[in-house]
């Protein structure tokens, strides 16, 4: 195989030329797999890269209606795990407070229900609502109960994840999303919603 390669070659190639290719064609008969790359000279992506895009993800509401995300292109979106009874739940007045400051501008804040911290979200969809209204008057988007860690957790949080990587650590942690569906920030579960309003004006402004 290696002696027809040879004859590929014009006779005007110079003689330098000639040799080197002749050279090199031998080096590689010598050591067919020169050419090949090794495992570990291949590219590899991080595990918790993703080619999948914010608004192709999927969930169902609080009524248990399919929601596509796609709806909120162009949006800023604030997305919270939320639990019913926990330390952390008055934050749902500056959560209310910052939807209805910045909803006309293209804030959507999105509630996302998880009972896998201390077990404080135990109602149901319907109970959770009612609650919701009756004690914070909530009417930004909730949706039904999921998992943000471990084998059943919500595909919305393995994109999130795959942007701001760690598992979630409590109830009404925050991932602030731009307008391009990319996650700008992340914020632990003690950064009140209130300071985060500089940079949600920051992101509504962003062209």
């Amino acid at each position: 195989m290696f002696r027809n390669l040879y004859r590929i070659f014009p006779n005007s190639v110079t003689t330098k030329t000639t040799n080197t290719t002749l050279i090199s064609l031998k080096l590689l008969k010598s050591n067919p797999n020169s050419l090949r790359r090794s495992p570990s000279s291949q590219t590899s992506f991080p595990k918790h890269f993703t080619t999948m895009s914010f608004y192709d993800l999927e969930a169902l509401d609080i009524k248990k209606n399919s929601f596509n995300f796609s709806d909120w292109k162009g949006k800023v979106v604030l997305i919270v795990n939320v639990a019913s009874q926990c330390g952390y739940t008055p934050q749902y007045t500056g959560l209310e407070s910052l939807y209805n400051k910045y909803k006309d501008q293209g804030l959507i804040v999105a509630g996302l229900p998880c009972n896998q911290f201390g077990a404080q979200e135990p109602g149901t969809e319907e109970e959770i609502v009612t609650f919701c209204s009756a004690k914070y008057n909530v009417t930004f988007p909730l949706f039904a109960k999921i998992d943000v860690n471990g084998e059943n957790e919500s595909s919305i949080y393995k994109f999130l994840k795959s942007q701001q990587s760690g598992d979630i650590k409590w109830n009404f942690e925050k991932f602030l999303i731009g307008k391009n569906g990319n996650v700008i920030k992340r914020y632990p579960s003690s950064v009140k919603p209130e300071d985060i309003a500089s940079d949600i004006e920051t992101a509504l402004n962003d062209k």
